[in-house]
């Protein structure tokens, strides 16, 4: 499904991801964890084109797709979120969620102008569709409100439900549980492994480490923007390099 080789990206002198290189095979949920500033948002930029890399390829279901546009990539069938939420609060949730199906919706000024009638047929479904989206996220009790009123767990699901109204054949899903309580956590943690075994491949950035090991079929580690392990959960949890990069040398030898 992604096949990355060789990804670098450097900032004025500074490799902020360097020779990185991994698959994350289809309908599975590959993680990529690190410490702060090990690298992990700058992967996701640029496999979601929002970096175009220094040197390096991205391919996406067989294509080369480094330096496309995120919009491109989402007709291609990327998706993605964002560790800090990108939700419109001056909307309701359904038109949140149905911002993310813009591409099956019919954007044309003249049909607009004129009020189609298959334009209006189209709205209604997708709203219809945007609903379902809340409820399988669990968001149903969200349906009526406006995107202000909402609590800050439920408005991380509906990010996760505008994503996945675009209809991605891979989620990429940037700290997904970041701020969350653990009631919310494990709500999350439930919400992902729905998601993979609808036959959505999932790319997970995540710091809570026991989501991680627990809805996980692979893990990256970065360290310093460089890959330093990657394997089966159970092969990281007792990678005595991925323990040092977290706790320290002395603590690992312990």
């Amino acid at each position: 499904m992604l096949k990355v080789s060789h990804l670098t990206k450097t900032f004025g002198g500074v490799n902020a991801v360097q020779d990185i290189s991994f698959e994350a095979p289809e309908g599975l949920v590959q993680a990529v964890i690190g410490p702060n500033g090990a690298g992990k948002t700058t992967l996701f930029n640029l496999i979601s084109g929002i970096y175009a890399p220094t040197f390096g390829s991205i391919q996406f279901r067989g294509e080369e797709v480094a330096g496309l546009a995120p919009d491109k990539l989402a007709r291609r069938g990327l998706s993605r979120t964002f560790q800090n939420l990108q939700i419109c609060m001056n909307l309701g949730a359904v038109e949140n969620v149905m911002i993310g199906a813009h591409l099956q919706l019919n954007s044309s000024l003249l049909a607009g102008l004129f009020r189609w009638p298959g334009v209006g047929a189209a709205d209604r479904a997708y709203r219809e569709r945007a609903i379902e989206w809340m409820e399988f996220v669990g968001c149903e009790a969200y349906v009526g409100a406006n995107a202000n009123a909402m609590p800050y767990g439920a408005l991380k699901r509906l990010e996760i439900a505008r994503a996945l109204a675009a209809e991605p054949k891979m989620l990429l899903l940037d700290e997904p549980a970041a701020g969350l309580n653990p009631t919310e956590t494990k709500e999350v943690e439930t919400l992902i492994a729905l998601i993979a075994a609808r036959g959505v491949s999932v790319v997970l950035v995540e710091h809570d480490m026991k989501l991680v090991m627990s809805v996980s079929d692979r893990v990256l580690v970065l360290d310093y923007g460089r890959k330093l392990a990657e394997g089966t959960p159970e092969e990281i949890r007792v990678n005595r390099d991925v323990i040092a990069a977290y706790l320290g040398g002395e603590m690992a030898e312990a």
